[in-house]
């Protein structure tokens, strides 16, 4: 299973937003990057519908919307998409709920498209590395577990030789597959030897 790159091909991407004129200007912001908008709701039944009617790379989900709001939208697709959430507010009761339903990043409007395509590549990557954890690690402690080593170990990849989040996932991937080990063993290698790094060979990132 190889990380989501950048294609020639346009990201397919559903928008779920009710405020039709918010809606719009999201479209219009994703269409002017290159993105293709293949579907848009007004509610989170619509949403879902559309989604797995349409099957996208991504999706945009507003937290607040009629019927089903986003985050029980994002619950019942949990693992079908990646998802980001949009959202007026940045509780922290509200972040955790999102997590908890599998959302893989959230934006806080106002937000501009500085911020919005990070936010889609983290949510694509973060969804890619959940299934080659799930593919790898059966048991759902032990996959739990790998995932905080996985994060530790990005986080010292993007500390110390300023990788980005997909940058460092494909550096763990491929150094793994270099030494036939799994990706929680080389993050618990670098973690408890960071030097241990320099014997690993960095991989070209794509």
């Amino acid at each position: 299973m190889n990380p989501p790159t950048q294609s020639a091909t346009p990201l397919r991407i559903v928008v779920a937003e009710d405020e039709a004129l918010i809606r719009m200007d999201l479209v219009e912001m994703l269409e002017r990057e290159g993105y293709e908008v293949v579907g848009e709701a007004a509610n989170g039944s619509d949403a879902i519908s559309i989604v797995r009617e349409q099957k996208p790379d991504i999706a945009l989900f507003d937290v607040k919307m009629p019927l089903k709001d986003g985050i029980t939208a994002a619950e019942e697709l949990r693992g079908e998409v990646p998802i980001v959430m949009l959202t007026a507010f940045s509780q922290r009761e509200l972040i955790e709920r999102a997590n908890s339903a599998g959302v893989m990043a959230y934006l806080v409007k106002p937000f501009t498209v500085s911020d919005l395509i990070p936010a889609i590549e983290v949510a694509r990557t973060r969804f890619f590395e959940r299934q080659v954890l799930e593919g790898e690690i059966d048991n759902l402690t032990a996959r739990l577990e790998a995932r905080k080593l996985l994060e530790r170990a990005k986080g010292l990849l993007m500390r110390d030789r300023g990788m980005s989040e997909p940058e460092a996932f494909t550096w763990i991937q491929r150094s793994a597959m270099d030494r036939r080990m799994s990706m929680a063993e080389v993050a618990r290698s670098l973690i408890e030897r960071p030097e241990a790094a320099e014997g690993f060979s960095r991989p070209d990132t794509p």
